[in-house]
Order: structure tokens, then sequence, then C-alpha cells
């Protein structure tokens, strides 16, 4: 659609099949249900009352908050074919969608620093981890998050869209509403891609600086403890790779000229949707003190502990 003067709303015109309504209904009450489970266990378990579940707790709403953002509007697309997003709102959804995924990668580099610090200092783990340095973590992965994304969102906003209006997809991402814009969005491209970069780069590597200094420490342990440590920190690798991997997809499918839309289309949506729909399958089937602490919220058996003593705090 083709417009005489500036555009006012967008059209979202992604996939057109009725059949993937059900699909992202399914997955978006999984992601609610899993996540809130996670986030009611650590706020009412005493025994979760730590660190690493404080943080995973955290990681949970930003992931709720990140799919919450886009799909409830993909499902009304689907259900009353009403395509249109005002303008306004496509840029705030925009905003907030590439902040919480900016924040989600923040806060999985601020759990492998927990990781690290209860492996290599495991004595003073107590004394560095406290509830205020917690706090503030948490508080710089959010403003990473919404800062580093602000310069393309805020140029986004001020470039001049005159038709035509239809966002090749199914949310208002960034780079295919930039395209409908009447002038040249290059220095946009090179600005939203310096901080894609950096915001995926800068936490990749202070997560692999993590690991790498928790490696040389499981040099020095014998193997029963080098099982131990690496049961700790296999939730924690299995959602990392997952996100960078699935990342990369999204970034190649965005760079290759002959990609299908159709294709790049799926793979976006599935990147959104994977991390926070398996984040908790995952900690759940690895992490025994969650299992344990559903047991005790939903059933009315008792659960029996054994007594040990633990100078790494345990996720597996």
């Amino acid at each position: 659609m083709n417009t005489s003067g500036p555009v006012e709303y967008f059209i979202l015109d992604g996939l057109k099949d009725r059949y993937v309504l059900p699909i992202f209904f399914t997955v978006y009450v999984s992601i609610l249900s899993g996540n809130s489970m996670i986030i009611y266990l650590v706020r009412t378990d005493p025994k979760l009352n730590t660190p690493m579940y404080f943080f995973l707790h955290n990681l949970s709403f930003s992931d709720i908050v990140y799919t919450s953002v886009t799909i409830p509007k993909m499902l009304s697309v689907f259900l009353t074919e009403v395509k249109t997003i005002s303008k306004t709102g496509c840029f705030i959804q925009m905003y907030f969608f590439l902040t919480t995924g900016v924040t989600g990668r923040a806060l999985l580099t601020v759990m492998a620093f927990d990781r690290y610090v209860a492996i290599c200092n495991p004595l003073r783990y107590m004394t560095i981890m406290t509830r205020r340095l917690c706090i503030l973590l948490i508080f710089a992965s959010w403003g990473f998050g919404a800062v580093i994304v602000m310069p393309a969102a805020i140029w986004a906003t001020q470039l001049p869209y005159c038709g035509p209006n239809i966002v090749r997809h199914m949310f208002c991402d960034h780079s295919s509403v930039v395209s409908l814009a009447c002038v040249d969005t290059t220095r946009n491209g090179i600005v939203s891609l310096t901080n894609a970069l950096i915001a995926l780069l800068s936490t990749f590597l202070f997560i692999l600086i993590s690991y790498v200094c928790i490696g040389k420490a499981m040099r020095k342990m014998s193997k029963a403890q080098q099982l131990k440590v690496a049961a700790t920190c296999v939730s924690h690798l299995i959602v990392v790779c997952i996100s960078y991997v699935s990342a990369t997809f999204v970034y190649i499918s965005y760079r290759v000229a002959r990609f299908d839309p159709d294709v790049r289309i799926v793979i976006a949506v599935l990147y959104s949707v994977l991390t926070p729909l398996l984040n908790p399958i995952i900690y759940s089937l690895r992490n025994k003190e969650l299992q344990d602490a559903m047991k005790r919220a939903f059933c009315r058996c008792p659960v029996t502990f054994k007594t040990s003593r633990k100078t790494v705090p345990s996720v597996a």
C-alpha cells in the first residue's frame, strides 16, 4: 500500500497461514507457564534464596517480557485479521524487543560470573556475591540492554516514512521497518549493526573468559570434583549455546540477499521464542534443587534431603 503523505501506521505482512496460530498460542502459554513457575518457586522457596536463583528468576522475567512484546500482537493478527499497528506502537514494540533481547544475554553473562566466583572462589562466594552486588548486576544488565539499542531505535524514529507501509515481518523488526524509509538508511544500518555486535560479542567474550577461568580451576581438581563442576555448569552452557547459535543464524539470514523472505521470518520468530521456551525445561531437567522445590510446592509428599557439606553452590 503506497501513501501520499507521511505514514501513520504500518501493516504487518508476515506468515499468512492460519495453521501457525495454535502453534504460537501453545508456545506462548508454555513460555508463560514455565518461566512463571521458576519465578514463583524462587520467590516462595527459602532453599532457593541464593544469588544463582536470583539471577535465574530475573532471566525468566526478561524472557516473559521479551515474548510478550511480540507474540500477543501476532496472535491478534491471526485472530482478527487486523494487521495494522500504529507508528508509535511499532517503534515501542521494536525498542522493547531489542532491549529485552540484549538484557537476556547480559543476564546470561552475570550468571556466568556467578558460576566463576562459586567455583574459583568458593570460600569467598557469599562475601563477594552480596545482595547489594546482585541487585547492582541486575540493574546493570537492564541498563545495558536499554542503552545499547537506544541510538539505533531513536534514529529509526527520526527517519521519514512516506510509503509503502507494509512490514514484511510478523512484528516490527528493526531492519524490516527501517527499509521502508524514504531516504538512504546506510548510516542507520551501520549504527544498528555496530550496536548488535557490541551487545553480542561483549557478552559472549565475558562468558568465554568466565569459563576459561573455570576450566583452569578444574585442572587442579580431582575427577569427582570435575564431574561435579561440569554438572553445575552444563545447564547454563546449553542455554548460552542455544542463544548465541540461534542469533548467528538470524544474522546470516539477514545478510544473505538470496535468503527466502518467508524462511527469514520463520528463523526470526523461532529465534525470539526458542530460548525463552527452552530455559525452564533445561534448568528444571538438569537441576535437582528446582525439582525438589517443585515437589515441595505442588506435591503433598515430603521430600527427603541428604545432608552433605557443599563448598560450591550446586545447580544440578
